[in-house]
């Protein structure tokens, strides 16, 4: 028998993920790829030069993607959440899309006080790590919810930001910014073209945030945030309002102008809040979001980070058909039961068992997930998060792939 074409196989891919998009059964349960530290591990490279040396990147990913055939290539070029620039540039579609993530050039250029680096602030064989931090007091809230755009953009990056900390530094470190721009747009591109040429299914992707973890991530700290919805819950009601539309502006740029079919939403702070406090202070920014997506013919994809069971009724507010639910660590076995034929639910694999268990142990548990949440269609199985630790064994993900096609 002939092997299957890159073409074949892309369609095979994409449309296995579309009908369980669909809320429809698929050939088979697709499953999602991971990334993260295990590609430059596997590849045998430093996370240094997997973040700063695009010759060996290219290798990497390349060697990842063509060893594990997932349903989607996962294994990407590295970058930290910037959404925060994205919110300070929305008022110029042609930019705001394209600053949405810093890469390691990036944070170089810019000297960002909320990413720590392999080879820069921490060792060049560490995870590129998301810190965050507290960059605005309680009694500035005033002047976010008067200019939200304009306060982050004159007075939160240049405290966040060492190279944009006077004026003549920073007219400097916008135009290295928008070189290492360029550079990453040509790297991605040569990722684009590789995946294409191993069968992996172009799916057009933007992305979206929660208005409050704008708050909690980038401005206030995520401690801060979760307490400042009890001290001082008009002023975060009221920022949330303004943050929204900015939110919503950048998001449907970054969608537009390739088409996406899907948004990536990463919540944060979900896990934090009570039932009361989220309904009252987070979900209704988070939903006019997703619903002005769907409006405008874009798909969500938000993963619900850590234990969201006492949100899941929530989901049942949008529209069917709305997106993807990732759960992190939310039972899927009982998403499933509660938001079938509603909403198409993803994930489903512990990373720990990905890590620590043994092939025949994965086999299992794929067996037995499945068969509980494979009736009906609308799963998509994948690890708890897509990035995978340097210490996952390779054999373990040649596990999962296999049991996904035996038993899905």
């Amino acid at each position: 028998m002939c092997a299957k074409s890159p073409d074949e196989l892309a369609k095979e891919r994409l449309a296995r993920i579309e009908a369980a998009m669909n809320l429809e059964e698929p050939d088979r349960v697709p499953c999602w790829g991971v990334g993260g530290d295990i590609v430059p591990a596997y590849a045998g490279i430093t996370q240094y030069e997997f973040c700063y040396e695009p010759e060996k990147t290219l290798m990497a990913i390349e060697k990842f993607l063509r060893d594990f055939p997932f349903d989607t290539g996962m294994a990407g070029l590295m970058g930290l959440d910037g959404r925060v620039f994205s919110v300070a540039f929305s008022e110029f579609p042609d930019i705001s899309p394209g600053i949405a993530f810093i890469t390691g050039p990036i944070h170089d250029a810019l000297g960002d006080k909320y990413c720590r680096y392999p080879g820069r602030e921490i060792d060049e064989n560490a995870s590129p790590q998301f810190i965050g931090g507290t960059f605005m007091q309680p009694e500035e809230y005033d002047q976010l919810i008067e200019d939200p755009v304009g306060f982050i953009a004159e007075t939160i990056l240049p405290r966040v930001c060492t190279n944009l900390e006077t004026k003549r530094k920073a007219m400097a470190t916008w135009v290295r910014v928008g070189m290492e721009l360029e550079k990453g747009a040509r790297l991605g591109g040569e990722v684009g073209r590789i995946s294409a040429e191993l069968g992996y299914p172009y799916i057009p992707m933007g992305w979206a945030y929660a208005p409050m973890d704008i708050i909690g991530d980038f401005l206030r700290g995520i401690s801060n945030a979760a307490l400042d919805v009890r001290r001082y819950p008009d002023k975060i009601k009221k920022a949330v309002d303004a943050l929204t539309e900015p939110v919503i502006t950048y998001a449907l740029d970054a969608c537009k102008p390739i088409n996406a079919e899907v948004a990536f939403i990463p919540l944060h702070l979900n896990e934090y809040l009570s039932p009361k406090l989220y309904n009252e202070f987070y979900w209704p920014s988070l939903k006019k979001v997703i619903i002005r997506l769907y409006e405008e013919g874009v798909k969500s994809e938000v993963f619900f980070e850590g234990h969201h069971e006492p949100h899941l009724e929530t989901i049942l507010e949008l529209p069917r058909g709305w997106g993807i639910a990732y759960f992190e660590k939310t039972d899927v076995v009982k998403a499933k039961e509660v938001l079938k034929d509603h909403t198409c639910v993803m994930g489903g694999l512990p990373i720990s068992l990905l890590v620590s268990a043994t092939p025949q142990e994965i086999d299992e548990y794929v067996k037995t997930l499945l068969e509980k949440v494979k009736p009906g269609g609308g799963f998509i199985l994948a690890p708890a998060v897509g990035t995978a630790p340097a210490i996952t064994p390779p054999e373990n993900i040649h596990a999962l792939i296999s049991a996904v096609e035996k038993y899905g």
